[in-house]
């Protein structure tokens, strides 16, 4: 081969590393046969899906039909739910492909992007595949700095990313934070409020992006049913904003990039309030538990309001994560993210939290 098909790409690209997700569990039967696995790696709801959703995809027969590209019904639902209009609704093959639409429809070379040092790694990713440059401000105790990223703004800024909580460290801002941070920002900047584990969080002062949506026409809010509705395998997300920017972003978007089976469970899952209460008061007690754990073994922990907690094993974390995996526990090492001594647990049911804590246990006993 004489052709450098690496060096053909373009420079953001060049740059990349793919993503890594968190391993299966297949993997692991593979490398190790094991068999009795406990996987919290990715940030999954371990009460599954809603019953409703799972019933909804037992009744679907058309699957040789193309979805509905416009997803019609499932924006309705969104829409009531939301009390938006269904003009301000782009749907995504996870919310992660909306924050790709949004890269590819407001970023050129040579524009910015700006995002928290710790933040979700699509960020980047994202800004780099548009051969933007990315813009990482640091961290305030893991969390955003609000104040330095309205700092960072240039007459070259285009989008800005913030999560709420943020993923991998579970820390999360309050409503005065953010109308202060919003009010600084020009709206010729697309401010991204990614609220992929907003169903999980009960701080009172939480702050709910689309309530502000009004007020602010350059905010755009991205959920994901991933979470606490347990529909990762399906992959779906959405964006929530002003009409103007939910049309371009569905200019940008595929046709047919959310599947039927997606559709219609998603819209299932949406008014089943019974299982998003049951998995809220999982995740609260689990919190707690692993919390607790954590501090008996003395290991700091960055204090969450998500589904996962990051916590500093004190020492290079990947013989801790090697020796957890022999155990058959799948945790996720955050050396990726400029973290190398910590791992990020999700919270489980109670037995696989108490099963990740004994082998922890164990494995640090080890040495």
């Amino acid at each position: 081969m004489t052709c450098d098909y690496i060096e053909l790409a373009n420079s953001g690209a060049q740059q990349l590393k793919p993503y890594e997700p968190g391993k299966p569990i297949e993997e692991l039967e593979r490398e190790l046969g094991l068999t009795d696995i406990v996987k919290l790696a990715s940030n999954e709801n371990p009460l599954g899906p809603s019953h409703k959703a799972l019933h909804a995809l037992k009744h679907l027969h058309e699957l040789h039909l193309y979805p509905d590209g416009a997803g019609f019904s499932l924006k309705a639902a969104l829409a009531e739910k939301l009390g938006v209009q269904t003009n301000q609704l782009t749907l995504g093959n996870g919310s992660n492909d909306v924050l790709d639409l949004i890269a590819r429809a407001y970023l050129q070379p040579g524009d910015e992007a700006i995002f928290s040092e710790y933040a979700f790694a699509v960020y980047p990713l994202v800004t780099l595949a548009c051969n933007a440059r990315p813009v990482a401000v640091p961290s305030n105790l893991y969390g955003h700095d609000l104040a330095a990223m309205a700092e960072a703004v240039t007459e070259r800024t285009r989008v800005i990313f913030v999560a709420n909580p943020n993923n991998p460290t579970g820390t999360w801002f309050n409503a005065h934070a953010l109308d202060e941070f919003l009010s600084r920002i020009p709206e010729r900047v697309i401010v991204v409020l990614d609220e992929a584990y907003f169903e999980y969080v009960e701080e009172s002062h939480y702050p709910n992006g689309v309530d502000r949506l009004q007020k602010y026409p350059n905010l755009v809010v991205t959920r994901t049913f991933s979470k606490i509705h347990g529909l990762a395998g399906l992959r779906i997300g959405y964006g929530v904003c002003n009409p103007q920017i939910a049309d371009v972003l569905n200019r940008v978007r595929q046709p047919f990039n959310v599947n039927t089976p997606a559709m219609v469970a998603a819209e299932a899952a949406l008014s089943d309030d019974d299982h998003i209460e049951n998995s809220r008061s999982e995740n609260t007690s689990g919190l707690v538990q692993i919390a607790e754990g954590l501090q008996k073994l003395h290991l700091e922990q960055i204090p969450s309001v998500a589904n996962f907690i990051a916590f500093d094993c004190g020492r290079d974390a990947m013989p801790v994560y090697q020796g957890l995996l022999r155990e058959g526990v799948i945790v996720r090492p955050l050396g990726g993210y400029g973290m190398p001594n910590f791992l990020r647990v999700t919270v489980g049911t109670s037995r696989e939290n108490e099963r990740f804590l004994a082998a922890l246990k164990k494995v640090l006993a080890d040495g």
